[in-house]
């Protein structure tokens, strides 16, 4: 009988600890990881190291000065070099380790040996990044951040930064306008797409920066945002005017550039600039932001006159891509498919679109339009996203790199009272004032007229 007590003083709250784990893992990967995940990976991490990385071939063999000092002051036999350890650092998701290459090695070794890395330590995935040459970093992360995507809480702070998803090594995705100025938003129906959109314009919408739309599906997209737009377009026509304001502004803005430059010994060599982000701040115009939702609708035609509005919309866009970041004006083009099929003009601006974001696609060529000049292993990846997992895209640009992310749930209502919130910081562009969109003032609560109908107090 007292056996029988021991057991159960003993199993009882080891059954406890053991059940909460379990339960801890599903429900809540982030606190299993801290309690029991972290702590495991960094002893197996630390124990097998050395072994793990030459059975890998990541090993060099010792220099010539390391063997004879190992000869001279000890016994032990010489064995081949890893990569030796800069720094390891825990986070909420995973570990993070930096290593200095040793002679003779490249970052693709490191890359190529991942899933063997993963599978070594027991971690969800290895992700190898290059922090400078010869230093690399492994993003291990304990578990799949992209079931329930939480932001970092250290987020980087710019007027043209915006933190728009999650990467699957844990790090935020950032839309950076001043490193990649237009970018290519590919997605079918439901494939969160519009999500991506709408937590890009979210973003958008807190910084000094002017927004202007085109959503040709009569702005059931983009009027909700309408507080915050310096210009909306919600059908072919306005849209052929908008663009042709736009391109104007740029003219503008050039003008205003090559002024600044050539006023003879009244500017200093080092304030010479060839874009508005090297003009004085009093001088300096706001940035834009044109987004544009589903562009095959800029193409279809019907007829002869709208083909030829299609050919003037679609030099314009080029123009505004191909020029316009010099000016301030970056471009956001969306749609569910973007090829030469869409008409004359299409894979020019295609290709001005140094950014690509591809959502899950109905066919592979789809995804090829946005990631073959990528990355085949982006293409495939995209053609693997679930129809379950609205919200995962392939993220990559003209560089050859690229991630899986997934933007946060964000529904139209926050991000319209986002917009609403954020209209005092809207730009008056003079150019654009005709397309600035009618906002209808929302009514105060004690405007709204009572359900409840009064009951005489008695006395």
């Amino acid at each position: 009988m007292s056996e029988l007590l021991t057991l159960a003083e003993v199993g009882g709250p080891l059954a406890a600890v053991a059940g909460g784990a379990a339960y801890a893992r599903v429900k809540a990967p982030a606190v299993y990881w801290s309690a029991v995940g972290l702590p495991v990976t960094a002893a197996r991490f630390a124990a097998t190291y050395s072994s793990t990385m030459e059975s890998c071939g990541l090993t060099v063999e010792p220099s010539r000065l390391r063997v004879l000092l190992l000869r001279a002051t000890t016994r032990r036999e010489i064995r081949p070099v890893p990569p030796r350890i800069c720094r390891v650092r825990p986070t909420s998701t995973g570990l993070r380790v930096r290593l200095r290459l040793a002679p003779g090695q490249e970052p693709l070794d490191v890359q190529a040996s991942a899933e063997r890395l993963r599978h070594a330590w027991g971690v969800h995935a290895v992700h190898v990044a290059v922090v400078k040459p010869g230093v690399v970093e492994l993003r291990m992360t304990g578990f799949d951040v992209l079931r329930e995507v939480r932001m970092p809480r250290r987020l980087p702070a710019g007027d043209l930064l915006v933190p728009v998803a999650l990467r699957d090594d844990g790090t935020a995705f950032v839309r950076d306008y001043r490193a990649i100025p237009h970018s290519l938003n590919l997605g079918a129906t439901l494939s969160g797409k519009s999500v991506y959109m709408r937590n890009l314009i979210a973003g958008l919408a807190r910084r000094p920066v002017a927004l202007v739309g085109i959503d040709c599906k009569r702005g059931v997209e983009q009027a909700p945002f309408a507080p915050r737009l310096s210009g909306l377009a919600t059908d072919p026509e306005q849209a052929s005017a908008l663009l042709d304001a736009l391109v104007g502004e740029m003219d503008d803005r050039y003008e205003l550039i090559r002024s600044h430059q050539g006023i003879p010994d009244s500017v200093r060599e080092e304030e010479i600039t060839s874009d508005i982000w090297g003009l004085p701040a009093k001088l300096r115009p706001v940035p834009v932001v044109l987004l544009v939702d589903e562009v095959a609708e800029l193409f279809l035609v019907a007829t002869r006159k709208e083909e030829e509005r299609r050919d003037h919309m679609v030099t314009q866009l080029i123009r505004l891509a191909q020029i316009g970041r010099a000016a301030g004006i970056y471009l956001e083009v969306c749609g569910q498919r973007f090829g030469s099929e869409l008409g004359k003009g299409a894979t020019m601006l295609r290709a001005q679109l140094t950014g690509r974001v591809v959502h899950r696609v109905n066919d592979k060529p789809t995804a090829e339009m946005g990631l073959s000049d990528i990355s085949p292993e982006a293409t495939f990846a995209a053609t693997q996203i679930a129809p379950e997992t609205p919200g995962v895209a392939v993220a990559g640009d003209s560089s050859g790199g690229w991630s899986l992310i997934r933007t946060p749930l964000l529904t139209l209502a926050e991000a319209a009272r986002i917009c609403r919130d954020s209209a005092h910081l809207t730009p008056e562009l003079p150019a654009l004032a005709a397309f600035r969109p009618a906002v209808s003032a929302v009514p105060e609560a004690a405007d709204v007229p009572s359900l409840v109908k009064p009951r005489p107090v008695t006395g």
